[in-house]
């Protein structure tokens, strides 16, 4: 009977097959892309169009991927949900949400243009368009974190921004299915009480995670990990993820990509979202992988050839048009150059969430292949280009900065954060420390120095950080630390000490050679992330250096010993 089974068995392996394909060579061209210095999800996208019915050779199991793609969609979201953090969003609401909001409307706009001028429908062109204006939050944060800035500033503006795009793409994902047939001109109309009553479900649906859930399944998990196992935990983590997304579809009838996003959220009110993220991750990203490669299989690579100009409008519109109005919207706001670079070149790309809206809207009739290939390619090349953008932004804003008129156009259009108010009392501005950064460690150090009386003047890139400090009554400056305009309105001219705690890129022997031009009796001390940066700027002889990890350690160790009683021996 064993061997009966054992010989019936290859018959019936079309997921194990399916399966083994899709990985093995998303690891191969995955490895082949990071070689060349490419995100590995474009060779992931390349392995799923080499499986899909496109290719001539082996053909994968589509119907099979797609469904392995839902489970990849579920913990994908879930995961960006566990990322998301209402305050840090709200630290940067003023900028990132107007802001998003104006570039997807106009990003919208200008797809549905361009497929109006192709002959398309109404709706196919709003759908086009709407998949145009989304950029990816996996492909940013991957991107961010290796250039190291994922938590400066301007990292947190960039994914702010394309958060509250995600929030908006779900609406759309929501109210997307209810007037497909109105969209469509197919004479069924728009049924008001239909989009009200899908619209109620959603809304019922987040009141239900947000009051109860919030409270519920982090009380659970607490409950699995007192067990000690770590197998049940993982599972735990993984069973709320699909178990809500499939619920809130079923039973609320919105998307897994919404459920999933839910479960990430209430699940980060848990003091154990950081291990339910690192415990969930390999199969996030396992997952997240047979998402990709089945997206790649829905692409015909032959689009590129027998429609080029298509193809290069799509991508201009996402990478140029896309970037150029973030850019300008960051720059409207008064944020200095580098952020509406850096904000911009995150937009410059488009992800999961476009490629969700596209398969609904083949799901629903609304758009075909040709369509969803245009998406995809455009997608494709995006993101493999996007890391290009970011590499120029730095030689780009320094080419800025050389045609002076330029720049100051561009960056102080009479902002009245990039100066001290008169008000400003003139103990401020002589022998007070100028303070670089108002971050984790600047606000410490900010405190510190407050509470112990000496005068201390702010210098931050984040407009929204400097208007709480000034609504507090402290002298602080909005703008890019190493433009010289800025250091002089926080009157480096007469101060004490200059301090360096951002951890935001900065030019820092710029910003040095000119606190010391305006100041040459001056004392800096800078903060330095790595051993690597702290001997750079040893050798430059640029100040005091503070390495963060060295800090942390010694003031560890002397709490230690200060509890032993061994503080005089740790001062010998």
């Amino acid at each position: 009977m064993r061997r009966r089974g054992m010989q019936a068995l290859p018959h019936e392996i079309t997921l194990v097959t399916t399966i083994a394909a899709a990985l093995g060579l998303a690891l191969v061209f995955g490895f082949l892309a990071a070689k060349i210095r490419l995100p590995p999800l474009v060779g992931y996208l390349v392995a799923g169009t080499l499986l899909g019915p496109a290719m001539s050779g082996y053909i994968a199991d589509v119907e099979m991927a797609g469904q392995l793609a839902e489970v990849g969609v579920m913990l994908l979201m879930f995961g960006v949900g566990l990322h998301f953090s209402i305050d840090d969003l709200g630290q940067v609401r003023k900028i990132a949400l107007p802001g998003a909001m104006l570039q997807m409307a106009a990003s919208t706009v200008a797809g549905w243009s361009l497929a109006r001028l192709w002959g398309w429908d109404d709706a196919a062109s709003l759908v086009f368009g709407l998949s145009l204006s989304v950029a990816s939050t996996v492909v940013l944060i991957k991107i961010l974190e290796s250039r190291g800035i994922l938590e400066t500033t301007n990292g947190r503006i960039a994914v702010g921004w394309l958060v509250v795009e995600d929030l908006a793409m779900v609406l759309v994902l929501v109210l997307l299915p209810p007037t497909a047939r109105s969209l469509s001109g197919d004479g069924g109309g728009f049924s008001l009480s239909s989009t009200a009553s899908t619209l109620a479900l959603a809304v019922a649906f987040i009141a239900l995670m947000l009051l109860f859930g919030r409270k519920l399944f982090p009380w659970i998990l607490w409950q699995v990990a007192k067990t000690g196992s770590r197998e049940l935990f993982t599972l735990c983590v993984v069973a709320i993820a699909v178990g809500i997304a499939f619920e809130a579809s079923k039973l609320f009838g919105v998307s897994f990509a919404l459920g999933a996003f839910f479960a990430g959220m209430v699940l980060r009110e848990s003091d154990l979202s950081h291990r339910a993220a690192e415990e969930s991750l390999p199969l996030r990203d396992a997952f997240s992988v047979l998402f990709f490669v089945s997206v790649g299989m829905l692409f015909d690579p032959r689009v590129l050839v027998q429609h080029p100009f298509q193809i290069l409008a799509v991508l201009a519109l996402i990478m140029l048009f896309n970037s150029l109005v973030t850019a300008a919207i960051v720059l409207a706001f008064r944020y200095p150059l580098n952020t509406a670079l850096t904000v911009g070149a995150g937009t410059a790309q488009i992800g999961e969430f476009s490629f969700v809206l596209m398969g609904l809207g083949c799901s629903i009739g609304i758009v075909g292949a040709y369509e969803q290939s245009l998406v995809l390619g455009g997608a494709l090349l995006s993101i493999a280009l996007n890391p290009l953008m970011f590499r120029a932004s730095g030689p780009l804003i320094k080419w800025i900065r050389k045609r002076s008129r330029i720049a100051r156009v561009l960056e102080r259009p009479a902002d009245p954060l990039a100066m001290l108010p008169y008000s400003t009392d003139h103990k401020f501005l002589s022998g007070q420390v100028v303070l670089v950064g108002y971050g984790g460690v600047g606000k410490r150090i900010h405190a510190v120095l407050k509470e112990r009386g000496i005068r201390c003047v702010v210098v931050d890139s984040n407009r929204e950080l400097v208007e709480e400090l000034r609504r507090n009554g402290d002298p602080a400056v909005s703008g890019e630390p190493s433009d010289p305009m800025v250091l002089v309105q926080a009157h480096i001219a007469k101060a004490g000490m200059l301090l360096v705690a951002t951890s935001d890129p900065v030019d820092l022997r710029q910003m040095v050679q000119i606190a010391r031009t305006l100041n040459p009796r001056i004392e800096i001390a800078l903060r330095a992330e790595s051993r690597e940066e702290a001997g750079f700027l040893e050798k430059e002889k640029l100040g005091r250096i503070f390495r963060a990890e060295q800090e942390l350690s010694n003031s560890m160790a002397e709490h230690a010993l200060e509890r032993y009683g061994a503080k005089q021996t740790s001062q010998h």
